[in-house]
């Protein structure tokens, strides 16, 4: 890599060469997007304002695009309640109540602070009276707790109070984004129950740099640094963010690309080159919204190199994580451990091993989800007890008698050439042994000692490729469809990786999470893990697997 980044060209082809389509998709309305219309389609505004207003755009101060964006915040206007929410509606037509969107009211507010000398009076005034209404009601409820959501409303706010020159909205912004930077881990990560929540950092760290960005306030910058590193040790070399210790999201393939608040030091700009070379090099492009937000609010500078484009790393967060880069191989272990919560949104910790190999990618893994014992690294009992109803919208994601699925505590280590991690269920304990052996084999080494009358299983959650069969020992050829699979034999092998397994093992397809964001919590199966089970005799002992990049 070289010392510094920069922002690419292509920042501003794709930004300027979307902006046709978007202003082809707006009806006389004023609304952007296809039915069903949701308030997040003018989202749109902000990626307008900046074609407009970036001087070599071709867009520059043009009366088509600023007419398009004055009638793209009076849909917004039009669209709002008498306390400035909007129904919170996803384009699957569910709706989820009334909210001050936070994604779009930051958006209008920042678009408007960017074209207000450019816009009408007449257009200025149902802005005004629109914004005014929304800001009112977020400055007065919205910062309420130290989450992800009202970290970007006091971003959004801290604008409106420059944009309207309310001194008390700058204020109110200012003190609580330093609460939130007091709340943040030493490590750099956010917690939203117990532990890391990697996703939704990257929401903090945005509304932190943005924040930045428009107050040249200072005091930001340590915890931006802090989450800089904390990014960059927690993404796979393939782009894709390390779910192990992540208590909201599993694990999604694709590159995750940074925000303006990692460009500001360099760590962060390391991040944001290491994923857009991925981004750009698998012909991908930048999408308007994000190009907006880098070209308005990020910085360049010189880089630091992250965990995975290192070729040797190790990062330790106290005794609680373990990032491990060794021959090809990326291996993640976690040990927060935090009871299950009856909310979709906090997934059970259940899940504590992810391996990883630049050949493959993710083989070993997958992360959290709920009413999902199979995902479980360890589990005592029957996992038969807890499963979950497709489409049914208020489960019970409590405990089930007969079942433990989530550890009480855990221990991790490094020692040598491996890396080990307990888990303790009740009496009974859990223990996992991953050892890169070269730069294409890795052995694993589950053991159990139980205790009690519950019997003991150990999961090895593998990560499907949809479009590529499955290879079982028995020379059968398997597509990986809705169909089930329950096997047992001496190995399997998919892509690119052959895993051998032990006498008593079994292959499960397709164990499906719950999925929160849907209101049925409905998963496809493009979204359920490959799952081997290794059941344990009631005396315990051990099992061996060789995972081998072929």
């Amino acid at each position: 890599m070289s010392a510094s980044w920069s922002s690419e060209d292509k920042l501003r082809e794709d930004l300027f060469a979307a902006v046709p389509g978007i202003l082809a998709g707006q009806k006389e309305n004023g609304q952007f997007g296809e039915e069903p219309w949701i308030c997040q389609d003018q989202n749109a505004l902000l990626a307008l304002a900046a074609a407009w207003s970036l001087e070599g755009s071709p867009h520059y101060q043009s009366e088509e695009l600023i007419d398009a964006i004055g009638r793209g915040g009076m849909a917004l206007v039009e669209a709002q309640d008498e306390e400035g929410m909007w129904t919170f509606r996803k384009k699957d037509h569910s709706t989820w109540g009334q909210i001050y969107m936070p994604w779009t009211y930051s958006r209008w507010i920042r678009a408007y602070q960017v074209v207000r000398e450019g816009v009408s009076a007449e257009t200025r005034e149902i802005w005004d009276r629109g914004l005014l209404l929304g800001y009112e009601g977020i400055a007065r409820t919205a910062l309420d707790r130290i989450h992800n959501i009202p970290a970007h409303h006091a971003m959004g706010l801290y604008c409106a109070g420059q944009v309207f020159e309310r001194l008390e909205w700058r204020e109110q912004a200012s003190a609580f984004l330093l609460e939130v930077i007091g709340a943040q881990s030493e490590h750099g990560w956010w917690s939203e129950n117990f532990g890391p929540v990697v996703m939704y950092n990257f929401v903090y760290s945005e509304a932190l740099g943005t924040y930045y960005a428009l107050s040249g306030d200072e005091r930001v910058l340590e915890a931006l640094e802090r989450a800089a590193r904390f990014h960059a040790n927690y993404v796979y070399p393939d782009g894709s963010i390390v779910e192990t210790i992540d208590e909201r999201n599993p694990y999604h393939l694709g590159v995750r690309l940074g925000n303006a608040g990692l460009s500001l030091t360099p760590a962060g700009r390391g991040f944001i080159k290491q994923q857009h070379e991925l981004h750009l090099a698998a012909g991908g492009n930048f999408d308007a919204d994000y190009a907006a937000n880098m070209l308005l609010y990020g910085s360049e500078g010189e880089v630091e190199e992250t965990a995975a484009g290192r070729r040797e790393h190790l990062h330790a967060m106290g005794r609680d994580a373990l990032v491990v880069r060794r021959n090809g191989w990326f291996i993640s272990l976690s040990a927060y451990i935090a009871p299950p919560k009856e909310d979709r949104w906090r997934q059970d910790r259940q899940n504590f091993l992810s391996i990883y190999h630049d050949r493959t990618g993710l083989v070993v893994g997958g992360g959290n989800t709920k009413l999902q014992p199979l995902w479980s690294s360890f589990t005592a009992g029957d996992t038969s007890l807890m499963q979950h109803t497709q489409g049914e919208e208020e489960p019970d994601f409590g405990p089930r008698a007969g079942l433990i699925h989530v550890p009480d505590s855990g221990n991790l280590r490094a020692a040598g050439e491996s890396c080990e991690l307990e888990l303790y269920y009740g009496d009974a304990t859990g223990k996992i042994e991953v050892e890169p052996s070269g730069k294409k084999e890795l052995r694993l080494t589950y053991a159990v000692t139980p205790k009690g009358d519950l019997s003991i299983e150990a999961h090895v959650t593998l990560v499907p490729h949809m479009e590529l069969p499955l290879l079982l020992s028995s020379g059968k050829q398997v597509n990986l469809t809705e169909e089930t699979i329950e096997w047992s034999g001496d190995w399997i092998s998919h892509a690119g990786w052959k895993l051998s397994l032990p006498d008593g093992a079994r292959l499960v397809w397709p164990a499906l999470p719950h999925n929160p964001y849907r209101k049925g919590g409905e998963a496809t199966v493009e979204e359920g893990l490959l799952v081997v089970v290794l059941p344990f005799a009631k005396e315990g002992g051990q099992q061996r697997l060789l995972l081998t990049v072929e």
